[in-house]
């Protein structure tokens, strides 16, 4: 049994390429087989309990990748929303995003707009994806409009004009592949986050590897500052 659960877990999703590569297989064949492990995360996290995860699925990085991967990417994000949304009702998930959407094509954004509306009810787990996510750009963002609403500049005003102002700070941060950075992804909310970094590439990522995770992060003990 798992206990002392965290509220908000948010995961970098790394290793697709390599995994794909090690393997002798294009790298659009490691995107499509991380896609498939993040509906069994998603899964394990909903059926464990946790009120928001968030995944990095695209940074504002991304578009300097190859055009045919971005394009790729593209299409198999529209689909994979438009697979997933029965799974989202049967789970009771709702779906949400983060980043600057704007940059995307108008089908796309479409889905993505559909998917939210026809989850919105639901009172599960939230599954946020962040989509031409940066978190520089997004303090730059809500910075400009605390600006054009004349409000003063401090953590409680800006908080509520970030992307993630309705999901609260990171309780736990993951990275997968064995890297050990955090690359732009929800700087102001991971402050006190509890950190995990494991060598497994995300595509070999399981539901027991993050259950394991979750009670490693059951036995730290949290601080925010304190002694």
């Amino acid at each position: 049994m798992i206990t002392n659960l965290p509220k908000h877990v948010a995961i970098i999703m790394d290793g697709n390429g390599r995994w794909a590569k090690n393997r002798g297989l294009n790298r659009v064949k490691g995107h499509e087989r991380g896609a498939e492990v993040v509906r069994e995360i998603t899964t394990a996290a909903s059926d464990i309990g946790i009120k928001f995860l968030t995944l990095y699925a695209f940074s504002t990085e991304n578009w300097k990748r190859p055009k045919m991967e971005v394009e790729f990417l593209m299409k198999l994000l529209d689909r994979y929303l438009k697979n997933e949304l029965p799974i989202y009702m049967k789970e009771n998930v709702k779906f949400e995003t983060v980043g600057d959407l704007s940059k995307f094509s108008k089908t796309l954004q479409k889905t993505i707009q559909h998917i939210k509306n026809k989850t919105k009810n639901n009172s599960g787990l939230t599954q946020i994806l962040a989509l031409n996510y940066g978190s520089r750009d997004e303090i730059i963002r809500a910075i400009k409009k605390l600006n054009e609403n004349h409000e003063d500049i401090n953590e409680q005003n800006l908080e509520k004009y970030l992307d993630s102002a309705n999901f609260g700070d990171v309780d736990l941060l993951i990275r997968t592949s064995g890297e050990v950075r955090v690359s732009n992804f929800l700087l102001w909310q991971i402050a006190y986050a509890e950190m995990v970094f494991t060598d497994t590439l995300w595509p070999d990522f399981n539901k027991d590897e993050f259950y394991d995770i979750l009670k490693e992060y059951g036995n730290r003990d949290r601080r925010f500052g304190g002694v």
